[in-house]
């Protein structure tokens, strides 16, 4: 039965049409379907969107540094007040598809049709939000987003050596640029425990956040498939069990619940999770990001008074027959809100800085 037959609580045969059920039925059935989908889409990406706003800038505070102040038997301390911040702004753009055909066409549409169109229109939205979101964190130069409403607005990168003052790394007390944007300087063949990408990225973090901590924390290392061969070969590695393998006593298994994250988990290595990504994370790249702080990304979206709903929604052009045509439009944009929880490193060997995939520049 499909998601819409479902809902409507109809059985989904070659005869159930949509204008036989009623468009206005299945409209309100198309509508709880993308709800559903949005609700879960949320979820999906919440390891990189840390929240929606509908704020097209703000201000990023952040902790200063330094040492407290010595003092006297009978003076206070000189007042103090926290000093770091750094704006950020976001874009905001239209996504779209159009379904639509004569009365002929729905009238012969079948309920199992249109699901079909549903599931292709929503896999395009997913495909959409999971390039913006990749896009938003590889490239590494700022650009100017064209506001309709709010003229220029500089959309801002992960750490990028831009002139923001960042607070004080671990054995620092003083505020300094960083970059999150590494070349490795060697090739994808020759990573081993001396050219390990996931330690180079774990400490670029894990100097902003106090360290990597006594018990570890919960760092994932996204790669593509070309990699996995070569962190399997670490000497810490150690591989996630099949679950319909029985390990034995003498041999190492991962005791921790595995992250709910994109990819395929398939072990861990100096205190991260692997996983690998393939079809997503181009060949040569890497992305490390520190689950228990605030992902990098926000997502801006319209506001709540002008009525124009958030996710993908399905806009009737004609009330009185909203299948006959209909927009599905999603309005989002991503820019980076914490720059400092996630790092990405390209490792080609050639050692001349860091470049983005071609897929993911802006």
């Amino acid at each position: 039965m499909s998601a819409i037959a479902g809902i409507l609580n109809i059985s989904d045969t070659e005869r159930a049409f949509v204008n036989t059920v009623g468009q206005q039925l299945v409209f309100d059935a198309v509508n709880q379907m993308l709800a559903d989908y949005n609700e879960e889409l949320s979820k999906a990406i919440s390891v990189f969107v840390d929240r929606t706003t509908a704020n097209f800038k703000l201000r990023y505070l952040l902790p200063g540094g330094g040492k407290l102040q010595r003092m006297g038997r009978q003076a206070p301390a000189g007042a103090m007040k926290r000093y770091g911040k750094y704006d950020v702004a976001l874009p905001l753009r239209q996504w779209g598809a159009e379904l639509a055909g004569d009365r002929v066409d729905m009238a012969y549409m079948t309920i199992g049709e249109l699901d079909a169109h549903l599931d292709t229109i929503m896999i395009q939205d997913l495909n959409t939000v999971r390039w913006r979101i990749l896009t938003s964190i590889f490239e590494d130069t700022n650009f100017t987003f064209t506001d309709p409403l709010h003229g220029s607005l500089t959309i801002r990168r992960l750490a990028n050596t831009d002139g923001t003052s960042y607070p004080p790394v671990l054995g620092s007390e003083d505020e300094s640029d960083d970059d999150h944007y590494i070349d490795a300087g060697y090739a994808v063949s020759a990573i081993a425990d001396a050219n390990n990408p996931v330690v180079t990225l774990r400490d670029e973090i894990a100097e902003h956040f106090g360290g990597i901590g006594s018990v570890g924390r919960q760092f994932v290392y996204f790669h593509g498939a070309d990699q996995t061969p070569y962190l399997d070969d670490l000497t810490d590695y150690v591989a996630i069990s099949d679950q319909f393998i029985q390990i034995g006593a003498n041999t190492a298994d991962v005791a921790s619940v595995l992250p709910n994250v994109p990819g395929r988990v398939h072990g861990r290595s100096n205190g991260a999770w692997l996983s690998e990504w393939d079809g997503w994370i181009p060949d040569k790249y890497g992305l490390m990001v520190l689950m228990e702080v605030p992902p990098p990304l926000l997502m801006r979206v319209d506001p709540a008074d002008t009525g124009l709903g958030q996710g993908l929604q399905l806009v009737a052009t004609d009330t009185n027959h909203p299948m006959q045509r209909a927009s599905y439009e999603h309005r989002f944009g991503l820019g980076c809100g914490n720059r400092l929880s996630a790092a990405c490193i390209y490792i080609n060997g050639a050692n001349g800085g860091y470049s983005p995939p071609s897929a993911y520049t802006e």
